[in-house]
């Protein structure tokens, strides 16, 4: 598959700049941009996408994977096809293995989101954020409710997924450079663990099982091609790779589509294997894990044993992968935790390769040369609006455990709940077959009966589907 030249023009800029602008407004008011959003990507980062024959501007893809706490980030190699760039631990997440339901229920959520350059936030209290995008089409179609939720630094989580200040100053700048390279929206892909059959037979159990089997779809077209997945939403539902002549709309009835053959043909294949191998795992005595109410959240385990090692919380901890400040809490267990299950939760995984967690790095900011010039277009503050921000509306007495509200001062270190930390991450597979705030919020997904193999392309999605790369010097809002 041949590539567009990344062309950089000044329209290109414009259109990434005014998108920033119209993102919407940051509850401190007007402030100086930092610079932080500049901050070059580092000679060990460039080095890296060049070894593995992609390009700075190339497209980017993000997978996150709740149970493992790990953040993916894929580029687009120059055969056109996503490699797995590099693998961040994440510092801190909230609530449940589950989606996010309603405001306040501090779930992180899950699905398939786009982000656009105008759900970037440079002045984020959070040291750098991005909107996520939730709700979606689908969240909105099921009645889900919440807004700012991001991905951001601090490593403090009220539905967010927190990075450290360091991972999220590099993944924002591979964005950046992504959108300045043409790239109008990046998608990312939030699981609760990674759907290999080992974790799916483990969760049987769970109320979330139709819901998460929905997501293995999106997941499995993306494994079987390496290639963006397009996303639709239709009859409160996610559908991939959907071709049709009609219009696709959340609630109501879907159109008429297929998917083209090969996908559809390696997709099924793949849905087939899998559903032996959970078959095999069941019946060789694999457990079903608790279901657990009442926790949240977790932390890779690099950084919960760097607390634990170091006394904290209440210091700052430096470790390879970043630094965890003082005000965070490991999670942990509430007292008010419940847990609907006797199975035990020792099972042995899967023997196989696991990926391996990478550290990020950011370079300092420069103040001069082109750092100065791309400030200049992302830090404007002349017309006194703001890029999105993740602060929640303001409410009366908001409660400091539920919310990481006011972005103008850093919360307080609050309790932190429970949590799943347990990490098994396998390494991807290659293609088959195909040749070519912060206020967050729980309840359970509407639930649907599991789709049989022949209905396994009926699927799972985000409301705008990011499609190829024509037109790509557009921004879409």
């Amino acid at each position: 598959m041949s590539r567009r030249p990344l062309v950089r023009s000044p329209l290109a800029f414009a259109a990434v700049v005014a998108a920033v602008f119209l993102a919407g407004c940051n509850p401190d008011g007007m402030r100086e941009v930092n610079g932080r959003h500049m901050q070059p990507l580092s000679g060990k980062m460039l080095a890296e996408i060049e070894s593995k024959n992609m390009e700075k501007e190339s497209p980017i893809l993000v997978r996150i994977f709740k149970q493992e706490s790990e953040f993916e980030v894929w580029k687009e190699d120059k055969t056109g096809r996503f490699a797995l760039l590099r693998t961040y631990p994440i510092c801190r997440w909230s609530g449940e293995l589950g989606p996010k339901i309603k405001t306040g229920d501090r779930q992180a959520p899950e699905g398939f989101y786009t982000i656009t350059p105008g759900q970037m936030n440079p002045n984020s209290s959070y040291y750098l954020a991005f909107n996520i995008g939730f709700p979606n089409a689908y969240d909105r179609a099921n009645g889900y409710t919440g807004a700012f939720l991001m991905v951001h630094g601090d490593c403090l989580s009220a539905g967010c997924y927190a990075m450290t200040d360091e991972q999220i100053a590099e993944i924002y700048a591979l964005a950046r450079e992504s959108f300045l390279g043409g790239q109008k929206s990046f998608q990312i892909q939030a699981y609760p663990f990674r759907m290999t059959p080992l974790n799916l037979a483990k969760h049987r159990n769970s109320p979330h099982i139709a819901f998460w089997k929905m997501l293995k779809q999106g997941s499995d077209h993306f494994e079987v091609t390496r290639l963006e997945p397009k996303v639709n939403v239709c009859e409160k539902r996610y559908v991939f790779g959907a071709e049709t002549s009609g219009k696709f709309n959340a609630a109501e009835r879907c159109p008429a589509y297929k998917v083209p053959g090969d996908i559809a043909t390696a997709v099924q294949n793949k849905q087939r294997l899998d559903d032996v191998k959970i078959a095999e795992l069941v019946n060789r005595g694999t457990p079903a894990v608790p279901v657990k109410t009442g926790v949240d959240g977790g932390m890779n385990p690099t950084f919960l044993t760097a607390m634990k090692l170091n006394g904290g919380p209440g210091v700052t901890i430096r470790t390879a992968a970043g630094t965890i400040p003082n005000h965070v809490s490991a999670p942990a267990e509430a007292s008010t935790a419940n847990t609907f299950s006797f199975a035990s939760t020792e099972s042995k995984p899967v023997s196989g390769p696991r990926s391996s967690v990478q550290v990020a790095s950011a370079a300092p900011s420069g103040s001069g040369g082109i750092g100065g010039f791309f400030s200049n277009l992302f830090g404007s503050k002349d017309d006194g609006s703001q890029v999105a921000s993740e602060a929640a509306p303001k409410s009366k007495a908001a409660p400091a455990k539920a919310t990481e509200a006011a972005a103008a001062s850093k919360p307080k270190t609050a309790p932190r709940q429970p949590a799943e930390t347990k990490t098994a991450s396998a390494a991807p597979t290659k293609p088959q077959a195909v040749q070519p705030s912060r206020q967050e919020v729980d309840a359970d997904p509407q639930q649907s009966k599991p789709t049989a193999v022949t209905d396994f392309l009926n699927g799972a999605a985000p409301t705008v589907p990011s499609g190829g790369f024509d037109g790509r010097f557009g921004v879409s809002r």
